[in-house]
């Protein structure tokens, strides 16, 4: 019995009452925002933070008086043109790397590494110009374009791990039976890959919903995304901290309750596109 509750005691020590740390320390800020935007104006400025008298006021006011809807859906589009545009070039791309061989493959594979490594902030000038030359400066498009240069390099690198454990034979059987290169690929390779596209959407949205400085650069006016709304509300001599931290739940929750939705299958492919190859 002694040895047993020693051993839970050091379990508890060891294991238990770190991790609880370490939950509060990641949750506390989200918690404490969740705190502060069901807390009405008055009562913030006077009382604090308080779960009593808990209301919606801030959430109602974000809708209907800031505009918030037309945000989340400007940011939807966004995101979700991103998905299609970085699955199709990373997919295709990750593809032609796995299963061909050319000359300087490997130093453009490494290119694709070393964009990473630079900051965005040295490709928002270029893509400015760029985007005012060809008139879709203050588009869903130019927006979609920008995430794209960001998200396609990692997601390549990934899809390019992820199809190399899956056989070469299979292709070329599906190719013996009659299907062409791109109809084994969307016939016998996509289908084993899903787990890993999966994955890669989910990375290409959640980056895509997040990010700021191309949202504020080349967008904001006629397009703002939820992460130039949300800075909006930030003003020189007040901040509205209730319709600040409802602003930030809200445009949290949809790459949350995603990541939630398909956890399993984004580990699956995050995991696997890790080992193989």
């Amino acid at each position: 019995m002694m040895v047993g509750r020693k051993s839970l005691l050091k379990r508890i020590l060891i294991v238990d009452v770190p991790m609880l740390l370490i939950l509060t320390f990641t949750l506390g800020p989200y918690l404490w925002m969740l705190l502060t935007s069901l807390t009405s104006e008055n009562r913030l400025f006077t009382e604090g933070p308080s779960l009593a008298g808990a209301t919606l006021e801030n959430y109602i006011r974000l809708f209907s008086t800031v505009g918030f809807l037309t945000n989340l859906i400007h940011s939807f589009i966004i995101a979700a043109g991103t998905v299609v545009v970085g699955l199709s070039l990373s997919v295709t791309a990750a593809y032609s790397f796995s299963r061909f061989s050319f000359r300087g493959k490997r130093y453009l594979l490494l290119q694709f590494l070393i964009i990473n490594m630079f900051p965005v902030v040295l490709l928002i000038l270029p893509l400015f110009v760029m985007m005012r030359v060809l008139g879709i400066l203050d588009t869903h498009l130019a927006l979609i374009i920008a995430n794209a240069t960001v998200a396609i390099p990692f997601s390549v690198w990934m899809m390019t791990s992820y199809m190399n454990g899956i056989p070469k034979s299979l292709d070329e059987a599906a190719m013996t039976d009659g299907c062409t290169r791109l109809g084994a690929l969307w016939r016998v390779v996509l289908p084993l890959c899903t787990p890993g596209i999966i994955a890669t959407g989910i990375y290409i949205f959640i980056t895509a919903w997040n990010e700021y400085l191309y949202a504020l650069t080349l967008g904001g006016r006629n397009v703002r995304p939820i992460t130039v709304a949300i800075q909006t509300l930030i003003g020189e001599y007040e901040v509205e901290w209730g319709l600040l931290t409802s602003g930030g739940i809200i445009g949290a929750m949809p790459a949350t309750i995603l990541f939630l939705i398909v956890q399993k299958r984004l580990i699956s492919g995050l995991t696997q596109g890790a080992v193989k190859g």
